[in-house]
């Protein structure tokens, strides 16, 4: 295996988790702007508002082709019921690759608490979509004839689900989701030709919010776990957030650092060198009145990276059919 060939394949397995997305929706860092539904399909219509979440993220400002994807979500409860619904529609390209995808969820919410002050709640979400996957080869043929090229667009559409549980218990929350339940194959190939059908990928993820009383502020440590089952591959986020109330609404921003727990192998020129990916992701926002406003930049921390340029998001949002707030608790999320 020459240089070039090898330290390509070490960014690539670098970059997996946060540059390609031929897995579904991407899990970067936007479910912490108040956008948990993203990724765990329990967490519709878990608040007192019916919400619209608007995001853009791009990569590598100034690269061609680099990757940038766009989401449009929507969700709420069933009138006063304990029933929810949502919708999520997405973009996502990277490079020669991209993929569409809209998926609809139903979720359930069962209260234990005996009565709606105290928050005590189990929900229970699935999500069911489609996902066109997109291989553009037609520029793929400048230096002649390859016969593992088609040097056309390819295409696949698959069915896939997400099921998802959680759990709210005062100022404590968990959740945990399977995503891409199904087994199906899509365009994606690894260097040897081979297509995987398993996409199957878990998410835990726990926090709480703690704040002194009658104090503006508030405080939310937060985890989530990640695990790729067909590569094995796995990342762990840790999170801190905080609060500021407001006469509008609130002000709040924090810090995440995301982290890999498999490296990858690379020639530094006086021998082999590892890395785990790892960055560092700040971000800032405001609830004023119905509106959200957020901004997240993600900065990659590792020695070999295919571009210093960081990661910008953007997100807006829209709350609307809003109850009062019922419970006695720091629970952002829900109230």
């Amino acid at each position: 295996m020459n240089v070039k060939k090898f330290c390509l394949i070490a960014c690539l397995a670098l970059f997996s988790q946060i540059g390609t997305a031929q897995e579904g929706l991407p899990i970067y860092s936007d479910y912490l702007t108040d956008n948990y539904y993203l990724i765990h399909p329990s967490m519709a219509g878990v608040a007192n508002c019916a919400k619209v979440r608007l995001t853009a993220r791009a990569q590598w400002f100034g690269q061609d082709e680099a990757p940038n994807l766009q989401t449009l979500s929507i969700n709420g409860r069933i009138g006063d019921s304990p029933s929810a619904i949502g919708a999520i529609v997405y973009n996502d390209k990277n490079g020669y690759h991209s993929q569409t995808g809209a998926y609809f969820t139903y979720a359930h919410h069962l209260m234990f608490s005996r009565n709606e002050i105290d928050l005590n709640m189990l929900s229970f979400g699935l999500s069911a979509g489609f996902i066109q996957y997109k291989l553009d080869e037609t520029e793929f043929l400048a230096d002649g004839f390859d016969p593992i090229i088609a040097g056309v667009e390819q295409s696949a559409t698959n069915f896939n689900v997400d099921l998802g549980f959680s759990y709210h218990l005062i100022d404590f929350y968990a959740h945990a989701t399977v995503k891409n339940l199904l087994s199906n194959e899509g365009i994606n190939f690894n260097e040897q030709g081979l297509s995987y059908e398993n996409l199957r990928t878990y998410i835990f993820s726990a926090g709480n919010t703690f704040s002194k009383y009658n104090s503006d502020w508030s405080f939310e440590p937060s985890m989530m776990f990640i695990y790729r089952d067909a590569t094995e591959e796995a990342s762990i986020d840790i999170n801190a957030k905080a609060y500021k109330t407001m006469d509008f609404g609130k002000v709040w921003g924090g810090l995440s650092y995301r982290r890999s727990l498999d490296g990858a192998e690379f020639l530094d020129g006086s021998g082999v060198s590892s890395q785990k990916l790892q960055y560092f992701t700040p971000f800032v926002g405001v609830d004023y009145n119905d509106f959200v406003f957020a901004y997240t930049y993600s900065y990659q921390a590792n020695s070999v990276v295919f571009n210093n340029g960081g990661f910008h998001q953007i997100t807006l949002g829209y709350n609307f059919n809003c109850r009062r707030e019922k419970y006695e608790c720091n629970c952002p999320a829900v109230n």
